[in-house]
């Protein structure tokens, strides 16, 4: 094996392990950029944002599109659609990231994987965030009962049908508590929207 194909293959390997290969990821093992160029001129390696390339047969879980969304965007809070499936509530399965910023924060750039962002302020952004480490990576995650306050919230965007499901199969599964839920919805001001279907419900 030649060192040009030896090191298209380490490319290709670190690659495969992370997912996602920077230009920095291998001018840090110093590897010039070229080699995914050539990778990608090959087929072997995918463009997916400004220099950002990911293997094209690999295959990407959901968990490992959010932590490579929380890698690049750290203040960035996991919400939404994406809450209500890393918790496992209802059926949904987005195809973008689904994430909280600041009113004021910066949008990301060029993102990988794609992002949905949505603006949060003051106790509505900062209450109810767990911490979780997937892959090694710690992901900022809005815990059940402010998802589905969040859901409510965001009802005209995301169906209500969507939103009746998150809360009927997070009471049912005992995901939250309805004084959780309750105290969510107070901190989201959408105890109006959500107290006769919680009504309904219990």
């Amino acid at each position: 094996m030649d060192e040009n194909t030896s090191i298209q293959k380490q490319v290709l390997e670190m690659a495969k392990q992370s997912g996602v290969i920077r230009v920095r990821d291998v001018i840090a093992r110093g590897i010039h950029p070229e080699y995914l160029r050539r990778l990608c001129k090959k087929g072997f390696l995918v463009r997916i944002g400004r220099g950002m390339y990911m293997a094209t047969d690999f295959d990407v879980s959901s968990e490992h599109s959010m932590v490579e969304s929380c890698k690049r965007v750290p203040q960035g809070i996991i919400c939404l659609l994406s809450a209500l499936r890393f918790h496992e509530i209802g059926t949904q399965n987005p195809h973008e990231v689904w994430m909280a910023l600041p009113l004021k924060a910066r949008r990301p750039k060029d993102s990988y994987p794609p992002l949905h962002i949505v603006r949060f302020s003051g106790p509505a952004f900062t209450e109810g965030v767990e911490k979780h480490r997937i892959e090694g990576v710690i992901a900022q995650v809005y815990n059940p009962a402010k998802t589905v306050a969040d859901c409510f919230k965001y009802r005209n965007k995301i169906g209500l049908d969507v939103v009746l499901e998150a809360l009927k199969d997070c009471l049912q599964r005992n995901k939250a508590t309805i004084d959780e839920l309750w105290n969510y919805a107070k901190i989201c001001r959408v105890t109006k929207v959500m107290k006769p279907y919680m009504e309904a419900l219990v």
